[in-house]
């Protein structure tokens, strides 16, 4: 692949949804204030207006196109000659899909850096009851999904939910009319508490290990089900095994794998690697494995081989 040495960043949502209010906020951080021109591309005018002397003084300059036929490879390669940017940062407009751009052949060294969508979380379930194939292509790819104006009452799980059904991957963050950011699970957990069994689906499985860690007693004598992988550690007991995924701590390089100690009559029969689904009861206890403090151990009641889930790595969101 040709290497990107002009990043785009591309910034999707409908209409009135907060994408000029982000990007105004971000185009004047300090760590936007660097060297090099920036293209902004406006496909959308909403309601707030962007602060030309601000984006002059940061050498931003802006194109905008307002009918989806304009957004062409040879527009686009006009505005490389004209400007030679250093970046791009593109407010696409929420009615014309995603994909398409991702798949259009774009100038000599420009590639998508990043992908965010931003969300009115007002009106958010009205668009996706009656666009939801729109939105979907918008999440799909997105690094990130950021709820604004979100209120004491939304269904906020849910919403995270929806997105994650679309991209497992993608940091998903709430935000109130102040800009703040809360910790949505703090009272709410994204699976049932007082179900018979907690299912632990995969795009939660880094939910539950930090909540787990956190207040182990939550989870005495409760049973839990999720799928892993199967880890035998060195010295460990014939009648245990780590079932876990694995987490990127900073970048693809750095990972580290993520499990409790389950007991299991048949651990040994159990392949290194092999992805399994656990039903298992929790207990407190301390171990020398939990360098002799308390955490939380499984007792396997069912393990049975699985298929690998399309994507290993863990997410915190």
């Amino acid at each position: 692949m040709e290497e990107t040495t002009v990043p785009i960043y591309l910034i999707s949502g409908f209409l009135e949804s907060g994408k000029t209010t982000f990007l105004s906020f971000t185009l004047d951080q300090d760590y936007f204030q660097i060297e090099g021109k920036t293209l902004l591309i406006l496909c959308e005018q909403g309601e707030e207006e962007y602060d030309s002397k601000r984006l002059g003084l940061s050498n931003i300059v802006v194109e905008v196109i307002e009918k989806e036929e304009d957004l062409t490879t040879e527009r686009l390669n006009a505005m490389d000659i004209v400007h030679n940017p250093e970046r791009v940062v593109i407010e696409y407009n929420g009615m014309w899909l995603v994909s398409k751009f991702e798949q259009m052949e774009l100038p000599k060294g420009w590639g998508i850096e990043q992908e965010i969508t931003c969300v009115d979380a007002s009106t958010y379930q009205v668009y996706v009851n009656n666009m939801k194939s729109i939105f979907m292509d918008m999440v799909r790819n997105a690094d990130m999904v950021v709820f604004n104006r979100c209120k004491e009452g939304d269904p906020l799980p849910s919403y995270r939910r929806q997105v994650k059904v679309a991209n497992q991957r993608a940091e998903v963050i709430f935000e109130d009319e102040e800009g703040e950011m809360g910790d949505i699970f703090q009272d709410e957990m994204p699976f049932d508490m007082d179900a018979p069994v907690i299912e632990v689906l995969p795009e939660d499985y880094g939910i539950w290990f930090c909540d787990a860690m956190d207040h182990p007693d939550n989870y005495e004598e409760k049973t839990v089900r999720f799928k892993a992988r199967v880890v035998r550690p060195k010295n460990s007991p014939r009648d245990c095994f780590v079932p876990g995924r694995t987490a990127m701590t900073c970048c693809a390089a750095d990972t580290t794998f993520l499990g409790f100690l389950c007991k299991y009559d048949q651990a040994e029969e159990l392949s290194p690697g092999q992805w399994v689904e656990v039903t298992a009861k929790g207990a407190v206890e301390r171990r020398k494995e939990y360098h002799g403090e308390e955490g939380l151990v499984l007792y396997a009641e069912k393990v049975e081989g699985c298929e690998p889930l399309p994507d290993e790595m863990v997410y915190f969101n």
